[in-house]
């Protein structure tokens, strides 16, 4: 199931229909498009709002799905990885997946595989200024042995067993968002008991285990991951500075992030899979009020002069990467659809089907 040259992934955000859990805390029918359609402009040429070419829509809809995978096997993008959200048995925006991609003329037999986004959306947006920095305790998904066994026998018997989920070397690819909170919730030793005991299960299901990737790692502990049972690490969005500037240059990051991948695995000790993104824009989902003040998510920073063919040649570092040292050749993009954060494949009115294309450029050019 994974190509002999380079597979590329994209990450969908599955929160573009309306659900009971946002209902709870916004008018009904409410979805992320209220935000993203109403984006304001926060200085100066500003790219916001960003429009989807072909309007807003509603992704628990098979009709989406298959428009999707449509214009992903038309301009190379090799299989979708849905973010997953479960905490203790309770999901959200399940029904992108379930209703959507895997639904009747939906999907398909596309292949597709799942991030563990182990967080609970936000239940206020925009997101108001608050003293503390920190998350939302609500948000925080805690997990132990037994419980992690749990999500891993669903998903077992929901997507893995399924023919069009992505495995490597037999092994379903599952990923852990944040994967730092995960290790540090847990701790090393339940944190390894809890990998060893879902390998085991799926080997004694007739797997040849679980590839396990950690997104995110902290750099303080990346030599942990190893350790504890993961196969392999990654990011999602690693291109801003965060701690940097409030504007930064789409091309310096380039150059930047690129150049540290090496390290990542080297101080791993684990296979590193690039992760490249078009930009990154969060300030939609940021109130107006005070915003200058905010230097953190989602009003800081922003990423300006970002551009298709920057944007292709990024890419093209991460097939040209893959290629030396990775086994299976994998490379990510970061992402298909979100657009509150401003980094997404899909047409826009701005750019059209120039992220798409220079998919399709790269995938050509590596062959």
């Amino acid at each position: 199931m994974v190509h002999k040259s380079v597979a590329i992934g994209a990450y969908v955000y599955p929160g573009w229909h309306s659900c009971p859990e946002r209902d709870c805390h916004f008018p009904p029918g409410w979805s992320e498009w209220d935000l993203v359609l109403n984006a304001p402009s926060r200085f100066p040429d500003h790219n916001q709002p960003r429009l989807p070419a072909d309007g807003k829509y509603d992704d628990s809809d098979p009709s989406t799905a298959q428009k999707q995978v449509g214009m992903a096997c038309e301009y190379g993008v090799d299989f979708f990885v849905y973010g997953f959200f479960w905490s203790r048995g309770k999901r959200v925006f399940e029904a992108a997946l379930d209703n959507g991609f895997l639904g009747k003329d939906g999907g398909g037999d596309f292949p597709f595989a799942l991030m563990w986004a182990n967080r609970m959306p936000r239940g206020v947006l925009p997101v108001k200024h608050k003293p503390d920095p920190g998350i939302d305790p609500g948000r925080l998904v805690y997990t132990d042995p037994d419980d992690f066994v749990e999500l891993i026998k669903f998903l077992e018997e929901r997507y893995f067993s399924r023919s069009n989920y992505l495995r490597i070397d037999g092994m379903p690819l599952f990923s852990i968002f944040d994967s730092t909170f995960f290790l540090r919730q847990l701790g090393p030793s339940l944190a390894s008991l809890a990998i060893y005991k879902a390998k085991d299960y799926l080997i004694k299901k007739g797997y040849t285990g679980l590839h396990l990737m950690a997104i995110n790692p902290a750099p303080s502990m990346i030599a942990e991951f190893k350790r504890s049972g993961f196969d392999s690490i990654s990011h999602y969005v690693w291109l801003p500075d965060w701690k940097g500037e409030y504007r930064q240059d789409y091309g310096k990051l380039v150059k930047k992030r690129s150049r540290d991948w090496e390290g990542f695995a080297d101080k791993s000790g684990l296979t590193y899979f690039p992760s490249v993104s078009p930009g990154w824009d969060a300030t939609p989902r940021a109130a107006t009020n005070g915003y200058h003040k905010q230097e953190r998510y989602p009003w800081w920073p922003v990423v300006v002069n970002e551009d298709p063919a920057l944007f292709s040649d990024f890419l093209g570092q991460a097939i040209r990467y893959t290629r030396k040292f990775n086994k299976p050749q994998l490379s990510f993009i970061a992402s298909w659809n979100e657009w509150s954060e401003g980094h997404y494949l899909e047409p826009d009115e701005r750019f059209g089907t120039a992220w798409l294309e220079a998919v399709r450029k790269e995938k050509q050019h590596a062959v």
